[in-house]
């Protein structure tokens, strides 16, 4: 058995400039990975079949993104064997951490490791578009400055933070906001460099509170705090996130969270934990 993390991303902020004939919104956002994980171990077998042992309950095996991600790795390379997955869960699902994509990545650069099915870099960003928008940044495996749907990557170096990020108890449809009309879709694109991190927003945050008033409470609670750099929140929500200079500043912030409010505390990181492997040839 071999395991493998698919740490949580933030988005420090996340303009929408425009959108495409196809539907698609034009994003412009700055992707920070974290120390906050889902696992996954990977058991090999011979007879060329995948299958997940721990299926996420209302979603169907073949629409998984695990198991779509190791079939498309396993057709794009014509391997013979098959896979065992076991996926433990700790990203909150609907929640704007990238727990899902997360999870197809680490799947597609994994298998090609353990497979040694040798598809480049460039080619499995390829693919990982082909699951999700979002899955592209943690094949890519470092923070990064994203443009187009997301998977225009430019590498960013951060200051190290810590990061306090609230679990509201509402799942946010990211199709249902996306077609709000009430989301504004004209932000000025901004260049890199030069631009601040602390200089965005998140064009989708006004639609969300409209919508989720959880959301809102969590996050006015987040921008009534002291010490923090950012107060925003990530993707199409539903988690909001507070970021700090250091661990104790953001631990001092958790002890005092709403008792009615689920949080965690992670470090912001420069790659992500299985960056070796990405970079490798298989």
């Amino acid at each position: 058995m071999h395991t493998f993390p698919a740490p949580a991303k933030l988005n420090l902020f996340l303009h929408v400039t425009g959108r495409r004939p196809d539907g698609y919104h034009l994003l412009q956002t700055v992707f920070r990975l974290i120390d906050y994980s889902d696992q996954l171990s990977f058991r090999l077998r011979p007879d060329g079949i995948i299958k997940l042992h721990t299926p996420i309950p209302g979603v169907p095996e073949d629409k998984d993104l695990c198991v779509r991600a190791a079939t498309l790795l396993q057709r794009e390379a014509a391997v013979a064997a098959g896979v065992d997955i076991f996926l433990h869960k700790q990203i909150p699902m609907g929640g704007g951490l990238g727990g899902g994509s997360s999870d197809a990545a680490t799947t597609l650069v994994a298998l090609n490791h353990l497979w040694q099915a040798n598809v480049s870099q460039a080619r499995l960003l390829e693919l990982g578009l082909q699951l999700g928008a979002d899955v592209p940044v943690f094949i890519f495996g470092q923070n990064a400055f994203a443009e187009g749907v997301g998977e225009k990557l430019s590498a960013i170096e951060l200051p190290p933070a810590w990061y306090l990020v609230l679990v509201p108890s509402v799942s946010v449809s990211t199709a249902e906001i996306f077609g709000s009309k009430e989301l504004t879709r004209n932000t000025i694109p901004i260049k890199i460099p030069p631009f601040s991190v602390w200089q965005g927003h998140n064009d989708l945050e006004s639609v969300v509170c409209r919508l989720y008033p959880e959301v809102a409470r969590c996050l006015e609670w987040l921008k009534k705090l002291e010490n923090t750099t950012i107060a925003a929140m990530s993707g199409s929500g539903a988690c909001v996130f507070a970021e700090f200079a250091s661990e104790p500043a953001a631990q001092a912030a958790l002890e005092k969270i709403p008792n009615d409010v689920k949080g965690f505390v992670a470090k912001g990181l420069d790659y992500h934990p299985i960056q070796k492997i990405i970079e490798s040839k298989i």
